[in-house]
């Protein structure tokens, strides 16, 4: 049980690698939050897949670029499990269109759930760690889009440019206190958030002609990693984004 004893809060877990990590780490001992925004039925199959494994976990909705709802996040996450040892940012939204078209409104959002909300729940919980004084561990989903163009997704790759920097920078800040940060940089994950391209056998080819594995990552892997990040075997791990994309990233660079 590598977190046993621990208490996560994993935003964006009604589905795909949130949902896949709020499982793993309850797998895994911890108490876990599992954040959401929308109708109360988004986050009842994570719990229920929790539940199942005879975890602990609440469910909590929060809009990670609102600040009230941030803090009541944590508030919430501390008066049920009576402290926080791991943030997981992974909440995210992708909109696509031309870039000299970008509706500004698009730009705006993404930027606000991609961005500024990790910033937010990032200086929410590393006051929380501080508060408490027994380190902790913040982890970001990012993408191989932090590096990597992706032509009509302008404001998806800025907010993962912008996450990189982000992570980078309060991972010097927080080291002093025994906080991690790192990135988790996915690449083709099968996930709801791909599915356009699911849906067209066009273009899951050429998307696999990129990748040197030949196939699409899962979320459970993804979790893999997130799990060892938040782990005690992470502990000398910080300021670094851990790519995770069947070889894409390298691939693309070769080309």
């Amino acid at each position: 049980m590598r977190l046993a004893g621990k208490v996560a809060v994993v935003t964006g877990a009604g589905t795909g690698i949130g949902q896949a990590i709020a499982v793993a780490f309850a797998q895994e001992g911890a108490s876990v939050v599992v954040d959401y925004v929308g109708d109360a039925s988004v986050p009842v199959e994570t719990l229920s897949k929790i539940a199942s494994i005879h975890g602990n976990a609440i469910s909590v909705e929060a809009d990670v670029s609102n600040p009230q709802a941030v803090s009541e996040l944590i508030q919430k996450t501390v008066a049920t499990f009576g402290k926080l040892d791991i943030f997981v940012n992974n909440a995210g939204i992708e909109k696509k269109s031309a870039f000299v078209d970008y509706p500004y409104d698009a730009w705006q959002e993404i930027i606000a759930v991609n961005l500024t909300g990790p910033f937010l729940c990032s200086q929410a919980a590393a006051k929380q760690m501080i508060l408490q004084g027994k380190g902790g561990r913040i982890i970001n989903i990012s993408s191989i889009h932090e590096d990597l163009p992706l032509l009509t997704n302008s404001a998806y790759c800025a907010s993962k440019g912008g996450l990189r920097m982000l992570m980078r920078t309060i991972a010097v800040e927080l080291a002093p206190h025994n906080i991690t940060v790192n990135n988790i940089g996915p690449g083709a994950i099968y996930t709801p958030i791909d599915q356009d391209i699911q849906g067209n056998p066009a273009l899951i080819a050429e998307l696999l002609a990129q990748i040197p594995m030949k196939r699409w990552g899962q979320p459970e892997e993804v979790a893999k990693l997130a799990l060892y990040l938040a782990s005690d075997d992470a502990a000398y791990v910080t300021g670094s984004t851990h790519f995770i994309d069947g070889g894409m990233l390298r691939n693309a660079g070769s080309l």
